[in-house]
């Protein structure tokens, strides 16, 4: 049911896109980006949610994982050029 509004949202997006381009109403680059960015987002909470319990539980945990290393490295980093 996710997967059907989704592709639905899409499908107005494009639509959306393809009016305002046959009106000569420009839009910007940011927008097609946020647009785009909107619709993926959307997508990975749709397929995060279909997953069965376990994997959801090791997906979310890689994500943290993920997000501490980021913030380590980038820490780390920090502190080596401040270091020279």
């Amino acid at each position: 049911m996710v997967i059907a509004i989704l592709i639905l949202a899409t499908l107005g997006v494009i639509v959306w896109l393809i009016v305002r381009g046959v009106k000569n109403k420009g839009f910007k680059a940011h927008t097609i980006s946020y647009g785009l960015a909107i619709i993926a987002g959307l997508f990975t909470y749709g397929y995060i949610l279909s997953l069965d319990f376990p994997i959801l539980i090791k997906v979310v945990a890689s994500i943290f994982l993920g997000v501490i290393l980021i913030i380590f490295g980038a820490v780390y980093q920090r502190r080596k050029q401040a270091g020279g």
